[in-house]
């Protein structure tokens, strides 16, 4: 029975046996930026460290994952933070070593009239959220819980978790806008109710679109079954030619109503007390939100029809805009958006290739310069992972010096 794509979304990544909570997780389908390299999460340490000082070393220090997936950034962070300890001895520092080994700069170390502060090692405290079960092997350390916790103080990371939030389509038809319902065993959909007065506004706000613009693609996708070029696998999104449309239906076709995301993002911010709420995803702006919306599926490394019956990840972009000003009214300070690609050379990983002359003086560090190096193109490659956007929401802190070189 047809059910709206929130309703759908929801069941399919969440439910009992579904894609999120079963199988090997996120990394045995895609790769995300915490799968694609180590450099990733030596970045992300270099923030904590930033921010840690900034903070003044707390006791603990929260690092909380959403969307953690099988735990990986946490391991990494943690045996960034277990290195820095082992470094710095029984007196830490309060330096870090990020992706291009410099040190934090001065201003955030202990100055002689201020206790060095005790090894971050012994003090974070390090939090997964994620539906499904704990992994077996997790380090105790990590605790392992389905629902974001409260008074934070430090770092809340969500990296690609907003793009899964289950969401609703809407469609234009008549005179007013009504909610595409979908069969989540063929991805066929159909029109349904008229939208709620909210999110009503939340359209008219964030996603505004001509009320009587032409049409030229049809409006609802139509899937066909067999291999080759014109199989399921192939019929992406955006492949107008597979459209069918909707008798009645005007403007300019589907849109993501992003309201329940904003909503999401804002509780996630009311749980810091004192830190910064990051958020890391594709996603984009009201000045240019995409026609049709981007509502993808993605199987086994490749891109699929988003049929949503668990067999499959479902996807959307974060309207980063409208997530970042919900923040705001929830007690988030004004947010930051910057590209990963700029976020990443903020934070140490430029990318650049190690001079050719160390081949000759020390070949077994060149190779390990280059290959890092090329970690980090792949990390900040605008047609890829570099498409990230990183929303910062600072609560209590300001963050352009925790950015700063």
């Amino acid at each position: 029975m047809p059910v709206r794509w929130r309703d759908a979304m929801s069941q399919a990544l969440y439910g009992p046996g579904g894609f999120f909570v079963s199988g090997p997780g996120p990394a045995g389908h895609f790769r995300t930026s915490v799968h694609a390299s180590q450099a990733f999460a030596s970045a992300l340490f270099r923030l904590v460290s930033r921010l840690d000082a900034d903070l003044g070393f707390p006791t603990p220090f929260h690092v909380v994952d959403v969307g953690a997936g099988r735990g990986e950034l946490l391991l990494a962070l943690a045996g960034l933070a277990g290195s820095e300890a082992s470094e710095a001895g029984d007196e830490a520092t309060g330096s870090a070593v990020g992706g291009s080994g410099e040190t934090t700069p001065a201003a955030t170390r202990p100055s002689p009239s201020r206790p060095s502060p005790v090894p971050l090692a012994h003090r974070v405290r390090l939090t997964a959220v994620e539906k499904a079960p704990r992994p077996d092997g997790l380090p105790a350390e990590i605790d392992w819980v389905d629902e974001i916790p409260d008074r934070i103080t430090g770092l809340l990371v969500a990296t690609e978790w907003l793009d899964n939030v289950p969401l609703d389509l809407a469609m234009p038809t008549g005179n007013c806008w009504r909610y595409l319902l979908v069969d989540p065993k063929t991805g066929k959909e159909t029109p349904g109710e008229p939208l709620t007065p909210e999110d009503t506004a939340w359209i008219a706000h964030w996603w505004p679109t001509p009320p009587s613009a032409p049409s030229p693609a049809p409006l609802i996708k139509k899937f066909t079954s067999g291999k080759g070029p014109d199989s399921d696998a192939n019929l992406l999104i955006n492949g107008a030619e597979r459209w069918e449309g909707v008798e009645g239906a005007v403007g300019v076709g589907r849109v993501e109503v992003g309201r329940v995301r904003d909503e999401a993002w804002g509780a996630a911010v009311r749980r810091v007390e004192r830190g910064v709420a990051l958020a890391v995803d594709y996603g984009h702006l009201r000045g240019g939100r995409p026609v049709g919306g981007t509502l993808a599926g993605y199987r086994g490394g490749r891109q699929v029809p988003p049929v949503p019956d668990g067999s499959c990840d479902v996807t959307a972009h974060v309207a980063m805009d409208s997530a970042g000003a919900a923040g705001a009214a929830a007690g988030g300070g004004a947010y930051t958006l910057v590209g990963q690609r700029e976020a990443l050379r903020a934070l140490g990983a430029d990318g650049g290739r190690p001079p050719l002359s160390l081949a000759a003086t020390d070949p077994a560090r060149y190779v390990r310069a280059l290959a890092a190096a090329s970690a980090v193109a792949e990390l900040t490659d605008p047609a890829g992972l570099g498409g990230h956007r990183w929303l910062l929401q600072p609560v209590g802190v300001t963050i352009h010096p925790l950015m700063a070189r």
